[in-house]
């Protein structure tokens, strides 16, 4: 009813109707934010969780929160190869002009300022970024050697003085952070470092998976402390109720307490398969009332849309001997996680294959360590996913 109306919104970083359950996340970077106007420095923020969590839509409301406060803000996206580091030192170059016309609005063009685009310039021509037609100042000396750790270091080092005069920062919010490429990532964490010991308000707002810490303390040991670490997960059950229920209530539609259950039982918190959900069973009542069989119509409508993508990439890029472990795990009926000795013993691999088949599905992001000798599928509805292609296969 009303598709054009709908305000649920599944998808890669599209912000939901409600952004429930991230309240405290939100505020602690509000505290960065109300710190850095005071011209305090703090520790940044680095979001870590499997996908379908809403660690993409949390880091660009943290971009908004620090826009609004009139950061100088740079958003990139990492990418896993050699033209990934490429493009993203394109990305950084152009974005910081970009952000830099934004700083520049309603700013008195002190002395401060113009040095500081006028290293920005340089840095931009270090970074191979070329026909800059947005750089009111040419190219100063600074930030030019073509090492990126000291030329960024040096840029940030001549903003300084234009970000304390008019209480502002520099925030580098970088999505898939996992994927910076060794030299781009020491550089960020050796120039967040020192910025903060000189009291200069230079921010890296990061968000990638799990393995995103471990990372980052591998680039550099005192990384651990540059950051609060935030584990993205499911949302509480209150918080997957409001999710659904909240954008109805405002719309005037109505959901029964069963149909509502009966959703939020098969997302067990996962924000995607909410929006999801939320998504199916609007377009797919007739009225403005949601009830029961809505509810598992859109959970049918729901599983086939995910079947032809979401999980089906999952299964497409696991091995022979990882097929294996995911059929057993699937197999073990209500079990929401499973012991790695019953499956090492089980699935019927040596015990290196057994090895090396967990650790690249950890990697690729389809189980994770649920707990001391514990395994688990990531996202929910998995198990079913590989019994139905496994039953296609034969």
């Amino acid at each position: 009813m009303y598709p054009e109306l709908n305000p649920f919104t599944p998808g890669s970083g599209l912000r939901p109707p409600r952004l429930a359950g991230r309240d405290r996340e939100i505020a602690a970077f509000d505290l960065i934010v109300a710190r850095s106007l005071a011209r305090r420095t703090d520790a940044s923020i680095v979001l870590h969780g499997y996908r379908g969590v809403g660690k993409t839509v949390l880091l660009n409301a943290m971009r908004t929160q620090a826009e609004n406060a009139g950061w100088l803000c740079i958003d990139v996206e990492a990418q896993p190869s050699d033209t990934g580091a490429v493009r993203l030192r394109q990305q950084l170059g152009r974005k910081l002009h970009e952000a830099a016309e934004q700083f520049k609005k309603g700013k008195a063009y002190s002395e401060a300022v113009r040095r500081a685009l006028g290293t920005l310039t340089g840095f931009s021509l270090s970074l191979g970024v070329v026909s800059i037609e947005t750089a009111r100042e040419p190219a100063g000396h600074r930030a030019r050697s073509g090492v990126l750790e000291v030329d960024l270091e040096e840029l940030v080092e001549d903003f300084a003085d234009a970000l304390r005069e008019t209480g502002s920062a520099i925030g580098i919010f970088i999505d898939e952070m996992q994927d910076v490429d060794d030299e781009m990532l020491s550089a960020l964490l050796t120039v967040q470092n020192r910025a903060g010991q000189k009291e200069i308000p230079f921010y890296v707002v990061g968000a990638g998976l799990p393995t995103l810490p471990a990372r980052l303390s591998g680039a550099r040991s005192y990384a651990e402390r540059l950051f609060d670490y935030r584990h993205i997960g499911a949302l509480a059950a209150e918080s997957a109720v409001a999710a659904i229920k909240e954008p109805l209530i405002r719309n005037n539609f109505h959901i029964d307490d069963d149909a509502l259950a009966m959703l939020t039982r098969d997302a067990k918190g996962y924000p995607y398969f909410l929006q999801l959900f939320g998504r199916e069973a609007w377009n797919l009542t007739g009225s403005r009332l949601i009830d029961v069989d809505v509810a598992s119509r859109a959970l049918a409508s729901a599983y086939q849309n995910l079947d032809q993508g979401y999980f089906r990439s999952s299964w497409d890029r696991a091995d022979a001997s990882e097929r294996r472990v995911l059929r057993y795990m699937a197999a073990q009926e209500q079990l929401d996680e499973y012991g790695v000795d019953d499956v090492a013993e089980n699935v019927g691999l040596s015990s290196q294959a057994f090895v090396g088949a967990r650790e690249s599905l950890t990697n690729k992001g389809v189980i994770f360590t649920s707990g001391p000798g514990r395994i688990a599928f990531t996202t929910p509805g998995m198990p079913g996913h590989v019994k139905r292609r496994s039953e296609q296969l034969g």
